[in-house]
Formats: structure tokens, sequence, C-alpha cells
């Protein structure tokens, strides 16, 4: 379980970091007071996903592991 959460913070950060950074860059350019704006959503929406890749992560990688047992089970038929 721990190294769940610490999967789920370490690309968490990750992923928010370069998400926000790209979107808000896109959206509203390098204006004075850029780097605000970036960390503030940077650590809402860090916050956000969090809790969403642990309660969601394993039930997309039950549904992964499903997909790809149908394809193994065909490849070896």
């Amino acid at each position: 379980m721990r190294q769940k959460i610490a999967f789920a913070m370490i690309m968490g950060v990750v992923t928010t970091g370069i998400i926000s950074f790209a979107l808000i860059s896109v959206n509203i350019g390098f204006v004075a007071n850029f780097l605000v704006i970036w960390l503030k959503s940077w650590s809402m929406s860090y916050l956000i996903v969090i809790p969403a890749i642990l309660l969601i992560g394993p039930k997309v990688q039950k549904m992964v592991d499903d997909i790809f047992k149908d394809t193994l089970t065909q490849e070896v038929d």
C-alpha cells in the first residue's frame, strides 16, 4: 500500500506540474504573476489528482489487465 501511495504522489507531482504549466502558458501566457498562478493551479490540481489516482487507478489497472489477458490468451491459442 505504501508503494501505491508513493507512486500516486510522485506521478501526481510530475503530471499535474507538466499539465498545469502547459495549459496556463497556452491560456494566459507568461504574464508577470505567472509563477503565482501556476503554483496555485498546480497545488489545487495535485490535491484533486492524488485521491483520483488512488481511487480510480485500481479500476483502470484491472480493466487494462482484462484487456491484455484476452490478448495474451488469443496469442497463445
